[in-house]
């Protein structure tokens, strides 16, 4: 059997959010991608500041890596996209799940944004399951794992898979699965597509919450999660975790970034067009849910 492509993995980990930015790379090519890279916003004072993703960037230079892509695993709700800077510092392109078309079109009726494109166009290439994306001597192959967004995605290249929200560490479960477009049965069988792989997978995660004194978990393998995930083992029965999921997700309140982010994320990391001021917004709806703005439920 050939061998596998040599390849590098470097994670960095941004504790606001509690979210992991992977640097993938082939490092004989000295091609590398960028896998989820936040970009950090102060909510109270509406600062966004890139000391983080810059420290990522500056890692890759410093390996002589040319960065040929940006990987979304979905449209993150906890978080900014420093996306659209990569592309504009490196000229790397960006791709998505084609899914974030319909992200687009709920959370554009959430906001109003009627000139805002709903086809994706703000991203280089929406992806699909079975497509293949070259990196160097690198195939990433992208497989959809719908369940806690209807965008998520999961890359795997040869023994790794970055899996987004698909799954947590054993000790934390899995995601939350009542955004629009969410679905709880769909999360199970997507974290069984993932549990069909070799067992030694391993799977890079995007996001980790130690405990005080605990260091974060970027990687688990699939024969980990399989074993001990509190959520979701290997002998977990389907419509159990439904229910369990769905009793969780009932008591949880919104994540803090969740309406500067999106209003981000679905133009691929662009902020909103500026006013005419000349000053880029962002808008919260006042006393109005997310659910009644999308099905239009206020009028």
């Amino acid at each position: 059997m050939d061998s596998l492509p040599a390849m590098k993995i470097r994670s960095f980990y941004e504790p606001e959010s509690g979210t992991w930015t992977y640097l993938l790379a082939d490092p004989t090519d000295k091609r590398a991608a960028i896998i989820d890279p936040v970009w950090v916003l102060d909510p109270v004072s509406g600062k966004a500041e890139t000391a983080f993703i810059d420290r990522v960037l500056a890692e890759s230079e410093r390996a002589g890596y040319t960065i040929d892509w940006v990987l979304e695993t979905h449209a993150h709700a906890d978080h900014l996209t420093s996306a659209d800077l990569i592309r504009q510092r490196t000229g790397a392109r960006i791709a998505c799940s084609k899914g974030i078309c319909g992200v687009q079109k709920n959370f554009c009726r959430v906001f109003n944004l009627k000139d805002t494109p709903t086809d994706g166009s703000q991203f280089d290439r929406l992806l699909a399951e079975g497509d293949v994306i070259r990196l160097g001597q690198l195939e990433i192959h992208v497989m959809e794992t719908p369940g806690h967004t209807a965008d998520s995605i999961t890359y795997r290249v040869n023994d790794a898979a970055f899996v987004g929200d698909t799954l947590f560490a054993p000790a934390y479960g899995s995601a939350r699965c009542d955004f629009p477009g969410g679905n709880a049965g769909q999360l199970y069988d997507s974290i069984h597509k993932l549990y069909q792989l070799p067992e030694e997978t391993r799977l890079f995660l995007c996001h980790d919450y130690p405990k005080k004194d605990d260091k974060p978990v970027c990687q688990i393998t699939v024969a980990e999660s399989r074993e001990s995930n509190i959520h979701v083992s290997a002998d977990t029965n389907r419509s159990e975790f439904v229910a369990m999921r769905n009793g969780r997700d009932s008591q949880l309140g919104l994540p803090r970034l969740i309406l500067p982010a999106l209003q981000v994320n679905i133009r691929a990391g662009v902020a909103p067009e500026p006013d005419s001021n000349g000053v880029n917004y962002l808008r919260i709806p006042l006393n109005r849910s997310i659910e009644e703005l999308i099905t239009g439920g206020f009028q």
